[in-house]
């Protein structure tokens, strides 16, 4: 799968369904932070710099198109039956790679469900992400091994605990930095306002990345705020910013100069990835209900891996055989996690009753039992 076919795949306009939507507000580009435009072009910001290798830009690249490649491979097994539900995040992979790849070994991450990418850079195997949406485990990964919790469903919940957490690493002295990721939808949560509260109270060393895709599931985001997400920082003492969310390494340099100045002891700080969602929001949604065909043709120019391919191309540092081998390598990994998927096994129907309690618990112990004889009973009627 080249590159130029990985793009998303126009959605089928409905003729019978009638849309409207108010005016879309459009990111302030004096207020957005762009170091690759969308043709390509490399510039430079007075407030946000990075100096990087080709290699490493070759790297983030790379991260970009497997990424892509996974989470679109996880959509066609949800669409053979082989997941119960997938959350793309095609369009966002800038935003994720480039914030992931700004973190160190020892900042701790809280994400939420949509975070494929950010896993991918925290070194978690893609298919256990998969194994939780095939139902077969509850994570499938100990958070403490990557520093990497396990997806939150609850919409907003985790920017709660990772201030918690911040608050706990400035008690510890470490000198580690904790990010919470969330979308735009998710800003209209009371979590987040508390989250935002308590972490600028006790200068919590918590950056709160917000991926902006635009809509939160049908809703747009004028629907959510009357000003800019970043702005909102402003109003509980701590600073915001905007960064272009399809721009891999502004989103890396922003999130890399957060992260410092929240290691640093000068408190958390929003940071706004001004993004779009090409994909739906998930697999059970349908986008062509509620959005117009020319929005996602607009964004669809300013996509992420295709500005940096043409960055990567027009300035040599990657030939024709880089970009060959990582088709290649991209066909191995959506095999892997093909084969990965259909063989994994049932899981144990008792397990569920496991690790509730640890010293037991007399309903729990009812309760299996119960469940226990219930699975008994097909046994029976099968002889």
């Amino acid at each position: 799968m080249t590159v130029d076919s990985t793009a998303a795949r126009k959605p089928r306009r409905s003729s019978s369904t009638k849309r409207t939507r108010a005016k879309q507000p459009t990111a302030d580009q004096t207020q957005l932070v762009q170091l690759l435009t969308p043709e390509g072009e490399r510039v430079e910001h007075p407030d946000y710099s990075i100096d990087l290798t080709p290699e490493e830009l070759r790297g983030l690249y790379r991260d970009m198109v497997l990424t892509r490649r996974f989470d679109a491979e996880a959509t066609t097994l949800q669409r053979q039956g082989e997941l119960g539900l997938w959350a793309s995040l095609l369009g966002q992979e800038a935003a994720q790679i480039g914030s992931g790849r700004a973190l160190r070994d020892d900042d701790y991450v809280f994400p939420t469900y949509r975070e494929h990418g950010v896993a991918w850079c925290r070194d978690v195997d893609p298919t256990n992400l998969l194994g939780m949406f095939r139902g077969v485990n509850n994570g499938g990964w100990d958070p403490n091994s990557n520093n990497f919790h396990l997806y939150t469903i609850v919409i907003g919940s985790q920017t709660l605990h990772a201030t918690g957490y911040a608050m706990g690493v400035a008690k510890d002295g470490a000198d580690s930095a904790v990010i919470a990721y969330f979308g735009d939808g998710a800003s209209s949560q009371g979590d987040v306002a508390e989250a935002f509260t308590f972490s600028a109270v006790y200068n919590a060393p918590v950056v709160f990345f917000c991926q902006n895709n635009q809509w939160a599931i049908s809703e747009p985001t004028e629907r959510q705020t009357r000003v800019p997400l970043y702005q909102r920082a402003q109003g509980y003492g701590f600073p915001g910013v905007r960064v272009d969310g399809n721009d891999v390494l502004a989103c890396l340099a922003v999130t890399r100069a957060a992260l410092e100045r929240a290691r640093s002891g000068q408190g958390p700080m929003l940071v706004e990835a001004f993004t779009y969602r090409m994909g739906a929001h998930t697999t059970s949604d349908d986008p062509t209900r509620y959005r117009a065909d020319e929005e996602r043709e607009l964004w669809e120019a300013k996509d992420p891996i295709l500005r940096l391919r043409t960055y990567l191309t027009r300035e040599e540092f990657a030939d024709e055989a880089f970009f060959t081998a990582l088709e290649q390598e991209s066909d191995a990994l959506a095999k892997r996690v093909r084969d990965a998927v259909r063989s994994m096994p049932d899981p144990d129907h008792m397990a569920i009753f496991k690790n509730i309690y640890a010293d037991g618990h007399a309903l729990v112990d009812e309760e299996r039992a119960q469940f226990a004889a219930y699975q008994a009973s097909f046994a029976e009627e099968g002889h």
